[in-house]
């Protein structure tokens, strides 16, 4: 034997040692690059360009058609690529840098705008209540890395007011959030998701409603903190959200909570014909409007205000202040001080001068600032007694079950 040279068992044995040890150093690197890259990419909110195809608005139209049951409400999809883009750049315009809120879409139906999100690197959760959409939906979601969620669902009818089981497509919106995978955050907080749709036609109102109440009380969606909101509505509707102290038929109640609770901001407007509905006859069904214009969807940004809650405003009171805006405004020529009186506000001469309010001065005509300062200062008037307020009409106009 050599000297130096160890025994060929020896040898062999040095051999495995090494190459054992190297593939343990290596692996990690060889093997791991994939995902450690793709949690890397989730954890900064960015995900790689699937270069999925987007169909063309004639091939949607027929595959809408196709997949059309008899007995559904009336919805509105998005088929036309350009007006995807459009409505996608809307949605992550403005964004800071940094991880991006999921977009939770609302009834994406053919899933037009889902690629064209999923194409710009968005995390996307979609909601759809047609089964009839469901197999082409999670197609998709399995042939991607976790950017898609595909969720059986009716956002329109979220934590629906009833006992017991929730039966499908109903959801809760707890439920929903612990799938998606989003913890609540404190009001004060960024945006912890951005919601997308088109409001149902024939429940537009009844749906604004019940968004306002839930913003209002910090209740299902927005326990989780300030969502945003970015739907289509009629013209005719926006025109009510965004009307000014003063405008006939359009300053109304809504107005004046909408305005108080959420920055509005207009997105874009398109008209109706860009739309594809499933309608058997393929036809648009534009609602008519006799005193305001409505020949357009817009969408609309709603971002909660983040000192809706800074001040005598409270979830636990805001009940109370839904209801006085409705009681001003069912008589919008009225003036504030027989209103005062009929609260039975016994000085209301001192209450409106440290206001800085008009004794003249009409319903219609208070700005929306002016109606929250008024229910401040009425909660903190030891002159007043909510003699007013009737707990079962309250109940009433709040429980909104669509």
């Amino acid at each position: 034997m050599l000297a130096g040279r160890a025994p060929p068992g020896a040898a062999d044995c040095c051999r495995r040692l090494l190459a054992t040890a190297l593939a343990a150093g290596l692996r990690p690197l060889l093997c791991g690059l994939p995902s450690c890259w793709a949690t890397a990419r989730r954890a900064a909110g960015q995900w790689p360009n699937p270069g999925l195809r987007v169909p063309e608005a004639a091939e949607t139209e027929q595959l809408v058609q196709q997949l059309q049951r008899t007995g559904v409400p009336l919805r509105r999809f998005i088929a036309c690529p350009q007006l995807a883009r459009t409505v996608q750049r809307c949605l992550q315009g403005g964004a800071s840098p940094g991880p991006q809120p999921v977009v939770l879409e609302c009834a994406p139906g053919p899933g037009i705008l889902t690629r064209t999100l999923l194409n710009a690197g968005v995390r996307v959760v979609a909601l759809e209540s047609n089964s009839a959409f469901l197999p082409n939906l999670q197609s998709l979601e399995n042939s991607l890395d976790g950017q898609l969620k595909v969720i059986y669902g009716d956002f329109f009818r979220l934590d629906p007011l009833v006992t017991g089981t929730v039966k499908p497509p109903a959801i809760c919106s707890d439920k929903l959030f612990e799938t998606m995978g989003v913890a609540a955050v404190p009001w004060r907080a960024d945006v912890p998701v951005k919601v997308f749709g088109i409001l149902p036609q024939k429940k537009e109102r009844n749906t604004l409603w019940r968004l306002l109440f839930a913003l209002y009380e910090c209740s299902s969606i927005y326990r989780y903190g300030r969502v945003e909101l970015n739907i289509f509505i009629s013209e005719k509707e926006y025109k009510v959200l965004t009307a000014k102290p003063g405008e006939m038929k359009a300053y109304q109640a809504l107005t004046v909570l909408w305005q108080v609770g959420c920055e509005i901001q207009l997105l874009h407007m398109e008209p109706w014909s860009s739309f594809v509905t499933n309608l058997k006859n393929g036809g648009l069904a534009v609602p008519k409007s006799m005193w305001l214009p409505n020949d357009h969807l817009c969408l609309v940004r709603l971002t909660p205000q983040r000192n809706l809650f800074v001040g005598g405003l409270k979830p636990t009171n805001s009940a109370t202040f839904i209801f006085m805006v409705k009681q001003c405004l069912a008589k919008p020529k009225s003036r504030l001080t027989d209103r005062l009186k009929s609260w039975s506000l016994d000085n209301s001469g001192k209450l409106l001068r440290a206001l800085e309010i008009p004794k003249t001065a009409e319903m219609r005509n208070l700005y929306p600032e002016d109606y929250k300062r008024l229910f401040e200062a009425l909660q903190n008037s030891s002159m007043f007694t909510e003699t007013w307020f009737h707990d079962e009409f309250l109940e009433s106009i709040r429980n909104i079950n669509l």
